[in-house]
């Protein structure tokens, strides 16, 4: 990610399906695992900004990291802090990016899955083993496993797809005749 990208998001000043605000703070597996495991079972995967903090307005203010808190984001030992709470692995980036204004934040961007979905294997004081984590939309945006039958939808057609790729980079499809024989198959039905 780059200035103007990080620009781009911390203008709009709001989080979304795709973008996760966190307060400036050091790295903590604990901290993140939730945030991390969502967002790699969105479609495009997403962003976690460290370094913005919501006021008691609810708006987003930029604060910037100190440099002891971005020392702390060492993108091998995250990785392997979170392979025990992700099956199948996630994969994420982290940079350290300056805004406008010279303040810098770390920025982990979470790439999306190519098995969907990702789900959680560890138990923790903030993670349940077995749940699936998502960035739901049907409230207020959080990171929580998946509670209601729209979000599970949209994973699941999201595996299906991912599926049918798989299965045609190994060269497998349904050629176009048998798709009619099928459907004269079940016009009874």
């Amino acid at each position: 990610m780059n200035s103007k990208e990080l620009e781009r998001i911390l203008e709009g000043g709001v989080e979304t399906q795709r973008v996760d605000f966190k307060a400036p703070i050091e790295w903590n597996v604990l901290t993140f695992v939730k945030h991390i495991l969502a967002l790699s079972n969105v479609q495009d995967g997403g962003f976690l900004v460290v370094g913005v903090e919501q006021d008691a307005t609810g708006h987003f203010v930029r604060k910037g990291m100190t440099p002891d808190q971005k020392a702390s984001y060492v993108v091998d030992e995250m990785r392997d802090q979170m392979s025990p709470f992700a099956d199948p692995h996630v994969n994420f980036r982290v940079d350290c990016v300056k805004d406008g204004g010279g303040l810098e934040y770390e920025v982990i961007e979470v790439l999306p899955s190519d098995e969907v979905p990702v789900i959680c294997c560890k138990e923790s004081a903030k993670t349940h083993l077995g749940s699936i984590y998502y960035r739901n939309r049907d409230r207020r945006v959080e990171s929580a496993p998946i509670s209601n039958s729209h979000d599970m939808r949209d994973v699941v057609e999201r595996a299906a797809i991912r599926l049918m790729r798989r299965l045609q980079g190994l060269g497998l499809s349904v050629e176009p005749g048998a798709r009619k024989t099928l459907d004269d198959e079940l016009e009874g039905l």
